[in-house]
């Protein structure tokens, strides 16, 4: 791994450190519950904020506070669910040599979803939209504000985003498992807020509580998206905490 590198992932895992941190001091004004459930108190709490790409973290009970932990979780491998998500697992694999799951489930990810639906599954999309993302330096942008247009006109970029909310749901729920994660699940970062909507309908936590025998668990796992900017609270609490130990 170049230096370049290394600085670059350490940026972003302190990124997904300050998100968790942000998790013990957050108000009811910055969340929005998408499932109450049972949560257990002094239990692992699972993060996760598609962006720029996926980032995953987790924060465990030390015995007197919540601890983040970082966690390299979206470049674990895409776990197709169903048929079409196969069909974009496939797609993929004929450009790429490792399909992690931020490929599909993130800023970088939805246009590649986007792409498989209008190349392989031949949705329509209207031209005008096509012309602009095609024309945008941010073409996931574009992708999501045309499917939560209330007067959305574009077949493809609604597909796209019922993809995306299915595969966010479900790795979502990975994470809750792989960190048993009874203390709840948090959902953070610019395109969850932007896709609130779509999250708040029944979809995501179907595809969420989608787990086989485990499903009934999956239910009691409280689901919260956040609409403040998590990273910086974070950040904020974070100094705050060293400031009181230095002076301590």
């Amino acid at each position: 791994m170049g230096l370049s590198t290394s600085v670059a992932v350490c940026t972003i895992n302190i990124g997904r450190v300050f998100v968790a941190r942000a998790i013990p001091i957050l108000r009811e004004s910055d969340i929005v519950t998408l499932n109450a459930g049972e949560p257990v108190p002094k239990t692992t709490i699972g993060v996760i904020a598609p962006g720029t790409g996926l980032g995953q973290s987790f924060l465990t009970w030390d015995g007197s506070r919540y601890v983040p932990q970082s966690s390299e979780g979206g470049h674990s491998d895409f776990a197709a669910t169903e048929k079409r998500q196969m069909g974009l697992l496939e797609y993929l694999l004929t450009r790429l040599e490792h399909v992690s799951v931020e490929r599909v489930c993130s800023g970088i990810g939805i246009p590649n979803i986007y792409e498989y639906l209008r190349d392989v599954r031949h949705v329509d999309e209207a031209p005008e939209i096509a012309r602009r993302i095609a024309l945008s330096k941010d073409p996931t942008k574009e992708i999501v504000d045309a499917a939560i247009d209330p007067d959305n006109e574009s077949p493809l970029c609604g597909a796209t985003i019922e993809m995306f909310v299915s595969i966010l749901a479900s790795e979502a729920g990975n994470l809750a498992l792989k960190v048993l994660a009874t203390g709840g699940v948090y959902l953070a970062g610019g395109i969850a807020v932007a896709s609130l909507r779509k999250l708040q309908e029944p979809a995501f936590m179907r595809a969420f509580t989608n787990k086989g025998r485990f499903s009934e668990l999956m239910k009691r796992i409280p689901v919260h998206v956040i609409t403040t900017n998590a990273a910086l609270a974070g950040a904020a609490a974070y100094a705050l905490d060293n400031l009181t130990d230095y002076q301590g």
